[in-house]
């Protein structure tokens, strides 16, 4: 189906995807590699969604457990404590809210609690994480990891790099249709960073076409990453023009949605994108379409 008659169906929510989405980021986590303890405070993190909303995001994507390399995991009930009173606080707000989480206890009380999608970086592998998100009307984010996040960056081989994450991102794909996940609540992220060397990262963007060519809207998550750091030199709250390059990159080569912590330039960046390339514009034609909120 082309771009513009192509929507992703998020719970109550429908998003257009005939421009490109941005997904902005907020880590309700200690040690995350770029913000990690700057919104652990329930205020600073409500704060900081509303003003995702305001510099134009198009969905909030909320995580409590970091998946930095060589990060350890948090306890469950620890990791809901973080997530569910933020979903609640903004019930209210009229964007789908991503709960960035591999546990599906966390994804059942998420999504209770009015999550619009999970963002699963291990491609809803735990027991009971595709039956979660079947029985739900949810979005799902499926990405690409070798290994887990305490030893994905240890030594990451692969034969073909693009060829082995669309392998696997397209058998995971079928898991959700067998499960009767509607193709047009999935989404499919190669995971940039996520047991990828730098060469792994820059083959997986110069060939995101061999990814998107699986029929699915691809998600692009290269903001502030160490790859951005090891081609500029630059520190990670120091990444933003490396983060919009690599965003209009994505873009470029195929991707509908970017994930980002600086919203706001982001979607100014695209803006120019869009208009120099003959998307719709952002401002007359908002991603969320008659259907949905």
């Amino acid at each position: 189906m082309p771009d513009h008659e192509r929507v992703l169906r998020c719970g109550r929510f429908t998003l257009s995807l005939r421009r490109p989405l941005v997904m902005g980021v907020l880590n309700l986590t200690r040690d995350s590699f770029s913000d990690g303890g700057r919104y652990l405070d329930p205020r600073a993190a409500l704060e900081h969604a509303r003003q995702l909303a305001c510099d134009g995001a198009d969905i909030i994507d909320i995580g409590a457990e970091s998946t930095r390399p060589g990060a350890a995991p948090v306890p469950e009930a620890e990791e809901a404590a973080r997530v569910l009173p933020l979903l609640s606080a903004l019930a209210a707000i009229e964007l789908p809210l991503s709960v960035d989480t591999r546990k599906p206890g966390v994804m059942r009380a998420a999504i209770d609690s009015g999550a619009s999608m999970i963002n699963d970086v291990a491609a809803l592998r735990a027991p009971g994480a595709v039956d979660t998100v079947a029985s739900s009307d949810v979005a799902v984010c499926l990405m690409h990891m070798q290994g887990d996040p305490q030893t994905m960056q240890a030594a990451p081989e692969y034969g073909d790099v693009v060829a082995d994450v669309a392998s696997f991102l397209r058998q995971r794909v079928q898991v959700c249709r067998d499960a009767g996940i509607a193709e047009d609540r999935i989404v499919i992220d190669p995971g940039f960073g996520f047991g990828k060397r730098v060469d792994h990262n820059l083959a997986m963007l110069q060939r995101l076409n061999e990814l998107t060519a699986l029929g699915l809207p691809l998600l692009a998550g290269l903001s502030r990453k160490a790859t951005i750091g090891r081609l500029t030199g630059r520190e990670p709250g120091d990444r933003l023009a490396g983060s919009l390059g690599a965003a209009l990159s994505a873009v470029a080569h195929g991707a509908s949605i970017v994930r980002v912590h600086d919203v706001r330039e982001t979607v100014d960046a695209l803006k120019v994108w869009n208009s120099a390339h003959g998307c719709a514009d952002p401002d007359s034609n908002p991603a969320s379409i008659p259907g949905g909120t």
